[in-house]
């Protein structure tokens, strides 16, 4: 009889896949995907509530015999329920026979690979001497996306927090500050997490007809964006000011047929094209860079692979019939 090993949550953390290996597991991946070595067709979906989704995201790893299907949902509402945003399984296949290896919680991984994009991103298009940095809303995504930037710009030594919920930017900084070695402090206003700094990060919920505030005066000169949120927060004519890019061309012209980025400039390249050097990054010190990073299922295969590894040398998780 066929066995497949599920992995609760806390088994997935159990785990315990360091944010550096899945920095590099990342980097390998958009080398391959700019290689045209992968498969991942655009993530369909369902939105049975407003700017809520439920998306199924599957892709092919050649590279990593990695194949499989991510099921995940984000309800912007959940929060003011006590749930996490984002919920989802990730299945695993045998990539030889399609028998089911394993399934997964995707919440840790999703959270990872996420700040991880952003990472990859930042190394072409941040400026190498970067050394500060805005979080706009203070949640998983948020402390993921922080703790990537950390690994990849040891000069970063200034952090500044805004969140709709005062109380919850201040934990950020004061949990972040200890975990980092940073000096992370909580701002009242969007503005105070933006302006002057070098790098900016924007993670709040996902909206089809947003109303954003990050204008380019706000801005600094040579500062690199990453809106995981998509254009939730940055104004239209911010991204018009600068260099866009994303993590795929093809998923961000599905989500434009879908009603989102009705206002947002087509960007130049992705980043299979920027690691594989088809693409030049950043070019000057003083240009603005936008990186819109939708978040791939390529991203979740590259990471769950590892962990799946992992969890099955040590013995991690509990095996279930077929």
């Amino acid at each position: 009889m066929s066995e497949l090993l599920y992995l609760s949550r806390r088994d997935v953390e159990a785990v315990g896949l360091p944010m550096r290996e899945v920095i590099d597991a990342l980097e390998a991946m958009f080398a391959e995907k700019g290689a045209g070595r992968v498969e991942m067709p655009p993530k369909p979906g369902i939105h049975p509530a407003p700017d809520a989704f439920i998306h199924a995201m599957p892709a092919w790893i050649p590279a990593v015999q990695a194949a499989g299907l991510k099921w995940i949902a984000g309800y912007p509402e959940n929060m003011a329920r006590g749930l996490p945003y984002i919920h989802g399984l990730l299945v695993l296949n045998d990539p030889t026979t399609g028998v089911p290896l394993t399934v997964m919680d995707a919440t840790w991984i999703t959270a990872m690979r996420t700040g991880a994009a952003t990472a990859v991103a930042a190394r072409r298009l941040a400026r190498p001497d970067s050394a500060t940095v805005g979080i706009v809303a203070c949640g998983v995504q948020g402390r993921s996306n922080l703790e990537a930037l950390r690994c990849v710009f040891p000069g970063l030594t200034r952090a500044r927090a805004y969140d709709v919920r005062p109380d919850v930017a201040r934990r950020f900084a004061d949990d972040m500050s200890r975990a980092l070695d940073l000096d992370v402090v909580a701002v009242d206003r969007v503005e105070d997490a933006v302006r002057g700094l070098d790098m900016v990060v924007t993670s709040g919920p996902i909206l089809k007809r947003p109303t954003p505030v990050i204008d380019v005066d706000w801005l600094a000169p040579g500062a690199f964006v990453s809106p995981v949120d998509f254009d939730s927060y940055v104004t239209p004519a911010a991204f018009r000011a600068g260099r866009v890019f994303t993590d795929d061309l093809a998923q961000l012209r599905y989500y434009r047929a879908e009603g989102y980025f009705q206002e947002t400039p087509e960007p130049e390249a992705d980043l299979g094209q920027l690691v594989t050097g088809a693409a030049p990054g950043r070019r000057t010190p003083e240009e603005l860079t936008f990186a819109i990073n939708l978040g791939l299922a390529l991203e979740d295969m590259a990471t769950a692979v590892r962990v799946h590894a992992e969890a099955v040398r040590r013995g991690i998780g509990t095996r279930l019939p077929l």
